[in-house]
């Protein structure tokens, strides 16, 4: 049949209304959904500082460890990096801890030559890691084969 002819029956489905029957559960959960969670042990707060050098130089404000926990929150957060700085001052001005935060331009600077390590864990299946010109992905078993030719990709779970 013809488009035009099922024109006036097009959309008239009803609109699907929930009701909700608790209402104080229901505030709540939608309070939590701005909440977060961060827990910093004290063994970070010790090693927040950077270590005295010996060498020449100028001496270091800020561990590696406190920049790795700045960029980690701005990836996660995507933030950008004037605004991780915020957030990491006033997430430590909230637990109540004197801890300055490293600046911006630090940030960006330090950041660029961090080496992290990487925290192993088994992988039950093969990982495919593939660099191109759009950057890093990574593949479990045959992930890669189906992206590159095109077969049906499995259905998340």
């Amino acid at each position: 049949m013809p488009h035009k002819f099922n024109d006036a029956r097009r959309d008239k489905f009803p609109k699907a209304k929930y009701r909700v029957t608790n209402c104080s559960d229901y505030n709540e959960s939608l309070r939590r959904r701005g909440d977060v969670t961060i827990w910093v042990s004290d063994d970070v707060v010790q090693k927040w500082r950077s270590p005295r050098r010996k060498t020449r130089g100028g001496q270091s404000r800020y561990s590696d460890l406190a920049i790795e926990i700045c960029l980690t929150l701005r990836v996660v957060f995507r933030l950008p990096l004037r605004q991780t700085q915020g957030f990491v001052r006033l997430l430590a001005k909230l637990m109540g801890m004197a801890l300055v935060v490293p600046d911006f331009s630090t940030l960006s600077r330090r950041g660029k030559g961090l080496r992290i390590t990487p925290h192993w864990r088994a992988a039950s299946k093969p990982i495919t890691l593939i660099v191109d010109s759009t950057g890093l992905k990574v593949h479990g078993g045959d992930g890669w084969h189906a992206e590159k030719h095109g077969t049906k990709k499995a259905r998340k779970t």
